[in-house]
C-alpha cells in the first residue's frame, strides 16, 4: 500500500510512535510476566510451552540496561534457577516466559562458583575439542541427553552500566553451560544437538508430585 501524508501529520504520528516506543521497552506481555510473578517463576516446559521455547530472542533496548524491569527480572530468574525445585546450573529467560537475550549462568571456573547474569549475550566463536556429555534442562523434564559441544567460547554482552559490549573467553564445564543456555535464546533445546536422549528415572521420580500449571494470570 502506499500512502501520502502531509509532512505535518507525518512528523507528529512519527514523534508520536516514538514516544510511545520509548516508554516501553518491554512490551505488555514481558511486564506482566515480571511484575505479577513470584520470586519463583513458572519454567517453561515442553510441549506447552513451544512457541515461548521456539521463538528467537531479541537484545534488550540499550534503554532498560538499567532499568528497574530489568533488575527485577534477573533478580526473579536467579531466585528460580538456585530454588531448590529447580536446583540448575543456568536458566535463560524464554525459560520464564520472555523472548529477551538474558541468561543466568552458574561459574564453576571461578572461585565459590558463583551465578551471574547476562544481558544480550552472544557466542562470538566456538573453538578446542569436541566434547560429548550428558545434558539435562528444566524446560525438558525428565529427559537427559548425551551432546555433542565445543570446549571453549567467546561470548559478548553488555555492561549494565555503560552499555558498553564486553567480550570475554570461557572453557571447560561453563563454556558448555553457556552454549546450552545460549542454544535457548536463538530457538534452540539441547535435544535439537543431542547424540541419544533418554529418561533420567531418578529425575521422573523425584518429580512425581511436581506441577507443571500455568499461573493464573498467565492465561488472563
Amino acid at each position: 500500500m502506499d500512502m501520502k501524508l502531509p509532512l505535518k501529520p507525518l512528523i507528529i504520528l512519527t514523534l508520536g510512535a516514538g514516544l510511545m516506543f520509548s516508554c516501553n521497552s518491554f512490551n505488555s506481555w514481558e511486564r506482566t510476566v515480571i511484575e505479577k510473578s513470584d520470586s519463583l517463576m513458572y519454567v517453561t516446559v515442553l510441549p506447552e510451552d513451544s512457541t515461548i521455547l521456539r521463538t528467537p530472542s531479541r537484545d534488550v533496548p540499550s534503554r532498560a540496561l538499567k532499568s528497574a524491569k530489568l533488575k527485577a527480572l534477573i533478580a526473579k530468574m536467579l531466585y528460580t534457577v538456585t530454588d531448590p525445585s529447580q536446583d540448575g546450573v543456568g536458566i535463560a529467560a524464554p525459560q520464564v516466559g520472555i523472548n529477551r537475550r538474558i541468561v543466568c549462568v552458574r561459574r564453576l571456573d571461578k572461585a565459590g562458583a558463583p551465578f551471574e547474569s547476562y544481558v544480550n549475550i552472544k557466542l562470538d566463536s566456538l573453538y578446542g575439542n569436541i566434547v560429548t556429555g550428558p545434558e539435562g534442562c528444566l524446560s525438558v523434564p525428565p529427559m537427559r541427553g548425551m551432546v555433542p559441544r565445543h570446549s571453549s567460547v567467546t561470548i559478548s554482552y553488555a555492561d549494565l552500566e555503560t552499555g558498553e559490549t564486553i567480550h570475554e573467553t570461557v572453557d571447560g564445564f561453563t563454556a558448555i553451560i553457556f552454549q546450552h543456555e545460549v542454544d535457548h535464546l536463538d530457538g534452540i533445546l539441547y535435544i535439537d544437538r543431542a547424540d541419544t536422549v533418554y529418561t533420567d528415572q531418578a529425575w521422573a521420580a523425584e518429580r512425581q508430585s511436581f506441577t507443571y500449571n500455568h499461573p493464573e494470570w498467565w492465561k488472563e
